[in-house]
């Protein structure tokens, strides 16, 4: 395609100083020498006026320095290595091709599209691998991605610096980036076919494409799945380009080296680069005559002599300027230069191809593309991806365990593992959570696992220890992840997530408080509630009526004082009751630290995370517990007293006391919030695809259902402390009861003992002088059995049992001794009042009726009979009265 330009550029008679623009081409082969000879000579036998290339980037920095020194321009259409941007250092240099610092962004992203996080590059030692490999990894480093290992090919011996095979299969990684030429990539494929470390084990991405005919047929399907990012034209990518140019190009090529073209769809791309470098020497160089069209010196002059480092271009700023502004669209795409780098800054493209299998054995099929910043895109919809393996499924980018015969250490602990011994059959059965779960990671990551039995004695450090010296290649189970055993081993992400908390019995006595309900308020508080306040909570109210403002006012602060002691009172008791509840013999661990019980009564399970935490947070390094082996032996201690607490796992805890151990609970508060991994060794090669399947199995839900499963149960259903019964037990209100109790009992003592006092029967007659006289004020209910004969006999009673209430008397039945009874009892003081005389609190009074009063057995005649003859007639409240059973009875 350089040639064709120029031919090209005589068909559109393009001249310079009147003439066409000649050529001469030489191979340099990458040796930078005989790329500076062959210049050097063609400089000598004519005027050159610029070059094109060279191809290699060892070649282009030595070719670029005598550019500068001979003031011609350098344009090369295949070197990469990004120094040569460097305008100040390289002021003759250009390039159609793109710089290796613009591939850096494309391989991030495709890192980012596929969840790549590290990689191995292997490079050869010259500008072109070195530069490339340092662009890389500067990019890598900004975007938290790793490399891993740098393997070097050294293009003088042609092999590759170290064991290959060892040091890939001993890195975890299983991206490859091969930062070559194509010559030199095809020697490294093969070294590698050699090692069988290709596919399907492996991901390779080069940066040059190779010919399939350097490889024999047997090894193409392990060439499968391997990608080619390279730059590319614009045309691949739907860009604008010049058809107009590159048909012409190509007739032209056909018509005077028919035997060299290979067809318009595999002209390699670097042939289209090397087309717009020469147009663009052309171009310039014709722009920059134009301004010499009406001159009479020509417009390139050159100084000459017989050594070609002598040679100069004359006005050779002047036509390196007009380079630097010349735009066109060439055959590959957009061609723009600037004055600031030697790179095109305009039709950047790049396309990555896949080695897939085909009926012709294998095949190139282009799967994604990269047009200037953006991101990548499916070359087109239908293009799927074949990766090493011949599978669809894109690769982890890490050492996967398939194949692998895994060596994995357990110990027994329910639910985690359940060991069931088959004796018939000489089998041992496991069953539970870890045996699930390494189910589930051997049919995603298809490892081969080859389980060892613990000892009767294993402890958890013991296991740890297992994995640091190679006895297990893992330990799956209930093991906590430590700083400690981090600087042994390492860890998968959580499998479990945990924390700490303490198990006691379940206490059976109920402690009594029979002054529980006095709480709320103290002594103080209950000796300020006066009587009033009192009676108001009570609802019967205060002694005394309130009449003036100031009563009111004190009532209402009263009332407030009642209301605001009610409320206050119910919420404390209420407080009290919760509170009560939920109290265990000790609360949390900070019972523990503060020793509330005794250090030597806490169990506490050796060579296991338990011991360390309590090493470090509760006793300061003093080994004062209770040591215990096994949790068999823990749960024992507890049931048969030899200890009153102990620290375990919650998860192991909840289980044990839900389902087998009724009889023990556990505190409600948790503490120290851990978790369970996969202990594996240190540099672990399978550790990162480890993590990614447990991440996935986490994100799915499948270990919320491993859980679930297994940890659900609760077969002591009475057992777990996490629930607080909210109904009042009659325990807890018992002091009130008894209270009421005592009251009631006092109560009915006093109001009997009040009968006894109220009620007096007085059987005979009672001799009572002034001087004799003793007032009882506590009787309410008064019976004289023996006839009264005047009107004396009333007086001296009322006198002496003046609150009387309830009243009988005998009259002696001689009708006017009767009457006159009747009238002494019922007279009043004054007729206006109506006030009796005697007995005011008198409520009902019963005597025998006599017969001979004539009056009919009527109560309307009784009553009328009494106010003819006494002065109830004066009375203002009213009365009844009848006669039963020959019983006069009033009612009052």
């Amino acid at each position: 395609m350089f040639k064709a330009a120029l031919v090209l550029s005589q068909q559109y008679n393009v001249k310079i100083d009147g003439e066409f623009i000649g050529w001469q081409a030489a191979q340099t082969g990458g040796n930078a020498i005989g790329a500076l000879r062959s210049t050097c000579q063609a400089v000598i036998t004519a005027n050159v006026i610029g070059i094109v290339g060279p191809v290699y980037s060892r070649e282009a920095s030595i070719i670029a320095a005598f550019a500068h020194s001979d003031n011609i321009p350098a344009i090369s259409y295949a070197a990469t290595e990004p120094d040569l941007s460097d305008r100040n250092a390289y002021p003759n240099f250009y390039r159609t091709v793109t710089s290796d610092a613009a591939v850096t962004l494309p391989i991030v992203k495709l890192f980012t599209r596929y969840n790549w996080t590290s990689c191995i590059i292997i490079y050869q030692n010259d500008e072109f691998g070195s530069g490339g490999t340092e662009v890389i990894s500067n990019a890598f480093s900004e975007n938290n991605l790793i490399i891993s290992k740098f393997i070097v090919f050294d293009i003088a011996t042609q092999h590759i610096r170290g064991d290959l095979k060892d040091i890939l299969s001993t890195t975890p990684t299983r991206i490859i980036i091969v930062w070559a030429d194509d010559y030199h990539t095809s020697l490294i494929l093969q070294i590698a076919l050699n090692f069988d470390v290709l596919g399907p084990y492996f991901t390779w991405i080069l940066s040059s494409k190779v010919s399939f005919n350097f490889f024999n047929q047997t090894m193409y399907t392990k060439l499968i799945g391997m990608l080619i990012l390279e730059p590319i034209i614009g045309s691949v990518v739907n860009a604008p380009f010049n058809t107009t140019l590159l048909n012409a190009a190509y007739q032209i090529w056909q018509q005077y080296e028919p035997e060299t073209f290979p067809g318009s769809t595999k002209v390699n791309y670097y042939a289209l680069f090397a087309f717009d470098a020469t147009w663009a020497l052309i171009q310039s160089l014709q722009q920059f005559c134009s301004t010499y069209t009406n001159s009479s010196s020509p417009c390139i002059s050159i100084v000459n002599n017989s050594f070609c480092f002598d040679r100069h271009l004359l006005n050779a700023t002047s036509f390196l300027n007009t380079i630097s502004t010349t735009e066109f669209v060439g055959v590959s795409g957009p061609v723009k230069f600037s004055a600031n780098v030697t790179d095109r800054i305009d039709g950047i493209y790049y396309v990555i191809r896949d080695i897939q299998p085909s009926t012709n054995n294998i095949e190139l099929v282009p799967v994604l593309q990269w047009s200037n910043s953006d991101n990548w895109k499916t070359y087109t919809q239908a293009d799927v991806i074949i990766w090493p393996g011949n599978t669809l499924i894109p690769p982890t980018g890490f050492a996967g365990l398939k194949g692998i015969n895994l060596r994995i250490c357990i110990i027994e602990s329910m639910p985690f593992i359940i060991r069931t011994d088959i004796i018939e059959q000489n089998q041992t059965k496991l069953s539970g959570y870890v045996p699930d779960l390494i189910n589930l990671l051997q049919t995603r990551m298809g490892f081969i696992p080859y389980i060892i039995y613990p000892p009767a004695n294993q402890t958890y450090d013991g296991l740890i220890k297992a994995v640091a010296t190679s006895v297990c290649d893992v330990a799956i189970g209930d093991i906590t992840v430590t700083a400690k055993r981090r600087e042994i081993v390492d860890f998968s992400t959580s499998i479990f997530d945990n924390s700490l908390r303490i198990i006691v019995r379940q206490t059976k006595t109920v402690h009594i408080d029979l002054l529980s309900y006095l709480r709320p308020f103290s002594l103080n508080l209950c000796g300020m509630s006066m009587w009033y306040s009192i009676g108001t909570i009570m609802g019967y109210g205060a002694d005394f009526h309130v009449q003036t403002a100031a009563e009111r006012l004190l009532t209402i602060g009263l009332y407030l004082l009642s209301l605001v002691l009610v409320a206050t009172y119910t919420a404390n008791l209420a407080s009290d009751l919760t509170i009560s509840k939920s109290k265990d013999s000790i609360s949390g661990i900070d019972d523990i630290k503060n020793g509330k019980i005794s250090f030597s009564r806490i169990g506490i399970l050796i060579e296991a995370s338990v011991e360390d935490y309590y090493l470090r947070e509760v006793s300061e390094g003093v080994r004062n517990y209770y040591p215990l082996k096994t949790q068999n032996e823990l749960f024992n201690s507890l049931l048969n007293n030899l200890v009153d607490a102990s620290i375990l796992d919650t998860s192991a805890i909840e289980y044990y006391t839900n389902n087998i151990y009724c009889n023990l609970t556990f505190v409600e508060k948790d503490f120290a919030p851990s978790s369970y991994g996969i202990a594996y060794p240190k540099q672990w090669l399978y550790g990162e695809d480890l993590d990614v399947i447990i991440l996935s199995l986490r994100e799915s839900g499948v270990l919320d259902d491993l859980k679930e499963k297994w940890f659900d149960k609760n077969v002591c259903q009475h057992s777990s402390s996490s629930y607080v019964s909210t109904s009042i037990k009659l325990e807890e209100m018992s002091g009130l009861f008894v209270t009421f109790g005592l009251i009631s009992i006092l109560s009915l003592v006093l109001f009997t003992s009040k009968k006894i006092i109220c009620y007096i029967r007085l059987s005979k007659k009672i001799n009572i002088t002034s001087e004799t006289l003793v007032v009882q004020t506590s009787i309410c209910h008064l019976t004289v059995e023996h006839r009264l004969i005047n009107e004396r006999e009333i007086s001296i009673l009322a006198h002496q049992f003046p609150n009387v209430k309830y009243l009988k008397l005998l009259f002696i039945f001689e009708k006017s001794l009767y009457i006159r009874c009747f009238q002494t009892l019922f007279s009043v003081d004054n007729n206006i009042n109506g006030n009796r005389c005697f007995w005011a609190q008198l409520i009902k009074f019963s005597t025998d009726f006599y017969n001979e009063l004539n009056i009919i057995m009527d109560d309307n005649d009784v009553k009328h009979w009494l106010i003819q003859n006494t002065d109830m007639k004066f009375y203002k409240s009213e009365f009844y009265a009848d006669c039963f059973n020959s019983t006069f009875r009033i009612w009052f």
